[in-house]
């Protein structure tokens, strides 16, 4: 759940390159032409692609009086069903499995997820885990187990909020059987080529404990036990079940892949490793039983294949669309025809259904026909050293065809904060860049993916060093003459939020003005307020962010709502009623905070929303506000 984090201090000088070189004066292109604003929110067309097993049909999520819905489509017909009716929330991730769709969703954002499926004709609706308050998952779809095409392992919390027992479920009846009774508080469960349950993992907050069986009528023994600042992640079993591929970094800085002996407890090899990154998802091909590919983010998604296969499909599909990141989302159980999508920092994505056989590709969909990448603006990796020598990597967008000189700029810390900024097309940053603002995203310490050490040099960073980081980029830019150090907000959600009010209370001077979007204000509030399934790994919490009873005086020192009277900036904040990691509380005792100070603040809250807005309409209000607000304090060049 939360297994990275990071470290930083002194003042020095930073170096910012691009693509291995100074930023240059002159324009990037021709100016970009103003697009509405909620040509970048707006719901997809035909978006979410996907292949039934059996190659008859394909699914995809469109809109539905303004809710993202699944609709079904018939190979070789033109016209779609819409087969789910959803008109209070958009549904999010689903898939096929068998002969039917199956799908999750919560009630107004509270992260209580339930499980529903339905025939590809919109007929047979059941709710599988129909426990209103409590929380269901899917452990393994079990998609090429035979004889399991009606069932999948899930989790659900119902007998004790705080940890999960995995069930079987029969997807058309609903039926469920337990499979193991979790009283044991096992905190996952991992899979072999069966479906049969084979890892339970366990914690007492900060080291995590791996147990073993052969069979699924033995025990659980113990296989062996690590802190929590080692990651020890197997990914799937090989095709004898007998032996594991695990991501580790248990011994090195970094992540890498190795094949793992279970029943004699040691690493048998090897796989494959990168000096700089860690190692970041397996692709295991379930039906063939091989493992295909490992991938990692570098400035761009990489990728190691071990399969000749899949590396000549991936091959063939690049030379077609170059400059362009590939995923194969999906194929059919006879691997004839499958669904790639493509993607850009400029391009939202589009669908192609490309031939096994001849990998010919047919334009599926393009979801967002609104949007001409050739407007867009190019999002360019960069790097700079942090005040005490810490090389920060991130992302610097600018507006299109104006010249790097005096811009307004918004800095948009990532949330998490144990995750990290990628290069990828994001709609916030295509907003702002063409309302032209220059945004910079920076992985400060703490960002995964860049090894343990930088994970761990931000324990207890929250506002400290952590901060340094996101003012060192602010200082570079306003050296290098890009940012006007007048015009300069901080935006972010989450953790982004928490930074965004650490920024303008512990930095009053850098910022003109500050949107904090379902971030954090009071680390001991936000310790008490975090979900019941969370609690196993408080103790975890504490150790990286700060014990309430022994870091009192830093968690007072690092929480922003204690220090409203630093605050000068003007502040919109923004709260989904309903979330369950930021409770509405944090956001409602900082705007109070400030308002007894005298210090503007907007305050907009959603009560059909969680840890962030989902639904368009509030993603309207919210982006439209936002611009009416940045308009106002910076001010850009029309």
């Amino acid at each position: 759940m939360m297994r990275k984090t990071v470290l930083l201090l002194l003042p020095l000088a930073l170096v910012l390159l691009f693509a291995g070189c100074k930023l240059k004066s002159g324009t990037n292109g021709e100016k970009a032409p103003l697009v509405d604003m909620k040509s970048f929110f707006k719901n997809g067309i035909k978006s979410t692609f996907r292949i039934s097993p059996d190659g008859n049909f394909y699914s995809y999520r469109a809109d539905y009086k303004g809710k993202m819905n699944i609709f079904v489509q018939k190979v070789g017909d033109t016209n779609a069903v819409r087969v789910t009716n959803d008109t209070l929330r958009s549904i999010g991730m689903y898939f096929w499995k068998g002969q039917r769709l199956v799908y999750m969703q919560d009630i107004g954002g509270d992260e209580n997820f339930q499980i529903f499926s339905v025939k590809p004709d919109g007929s047979g609706m059941k709710a599988l885990t129909p426990f209103p308050g409590y929380r269901s998952g899917i452990l393994d779809d079990m998609h090429y187990v035979p004889g399991k095409d009606k069932e999948m392992l899930v989790s659900i919390n119902k007998r004790d909020k705080e940890y999960f027992d995995p069930y079987l479920l029969n997807i058309e009846s609903g039926e469920l059987k337990l499979v193991y009774e979790n009283k044991k508080n096992f905190d996952n469960w991992i899979t072999d080529n069966a479906g049969v349950i084979r890892i339970a993992t366990k914690t007492d907050g900060v080291n995590i404990t791996y147990l073993y069986r052969n069979t699924e009528k033995e025990d659980f023994k113990e296989l062996l036990t690590t802190s929590y600042k080692e990651t020890f992640s197997p990914q799937c079993f090989d095709p004898t079940n007998k032996t594991m591929f695990v991501l580790t970094n248990i011994g090195r800085d970094k992540m890498i892949l190795v094949e793992y002996d279970p029943q004699n407890k040691k690493e048998i090899r090897e796989l494959y490793a990168n000096p700089d990154y860690d190692m970041g998802s397996v692709f295991y091909d379930a039906k063939r039983k091989v493992l295909a590919s490992v991938s990692w983010t570098a400035e761009k998604t990489e990728k190691h294949f071990f399969d000749k296969q899949w590396e000549s499909i991936h091959q063939k599909l690049q030379e077609q669309f170059k400059d362009y990141e590939i995923s194969i989302v999906g194929w059919d159980d006879m691997q004839k025809n499958g669904i790639v999508h493509i993607s850009s920092d400029r391009l939202p994505g589009k669908y192609y259904i490309f031939d096994f056989a001849t990998l010919k590709t047919t334009e599926a969909s393009n979801p967002y026909p609104w949007i001409n990448e050739k407007d867009m603006a190019e999002m360019k990796p960069i790097t700079y050293q942090s005040r005490d020598g810490l090389t920060i990597h991130g992302y610097l967008t600018l507006p299109k065809g104006v010249d790097p000189k005096n811009l307004p700029v918004i800095i948009n810390p990532h949330g998490g904060p144990w995750y990290r900024d990628e290069w990828y097309y994001n709609p916030e940053i295509q907003f702002l860049a063409n309302r032209g603002y220059a945004v910079l995203q920076m992985n400060f310490r703490g960002s995964t993916g860049y090894g343990r050490k930088f994970w761990e040099a931000s324990f207890k960073e929250w506002g400290r060093k952590m901060q340094d980081d996101i003012t060192d980029g602010v200082e570079y830019l306003k050296k290098e003459g890009i940012a006007d150090p007048k015009r300069i907000a901080i935006y972010g959600g989450s953790y982004g939020g928490y930074a965004t009010l650490a920024g303008v209370a512990f930095t009053p001077d850098l910022y003109a003005c500050a949107v904090d979007y379902v971030g954090v204000a009071n680390l001991f509030t936000f310790m008490k307020t975090i979900p019941p399934y969370w609690k196993p790994y408080l103790d975890q919490f504490r150790e990286m962010v700060g014990d309430p009873k022994k870091d009192s005086l830093l968690m007072v020192a690092a929480s922003p709502v204690f220090h409203a009277d630093k605050i000068k900036a003007p502040l919109f904040v923004a709260q989904g009623a309903n979330d369950p990691r930021v409770n509405k509380a944090e956001s409602d005792q900082m705007v109070e905070a400030l308002k007894k100070r005298g210090i503007q603040v907007e305050y907009m809250v959603k009560n059909d929303e969680g840890h962030g807005f989902a639904n368009q309409d509030n993603q309207y209000d919210f982006y439209g506000a936002m611009e009416k607000f940045l308009e106002k304090y910076l001010k850009p060049a029309k």
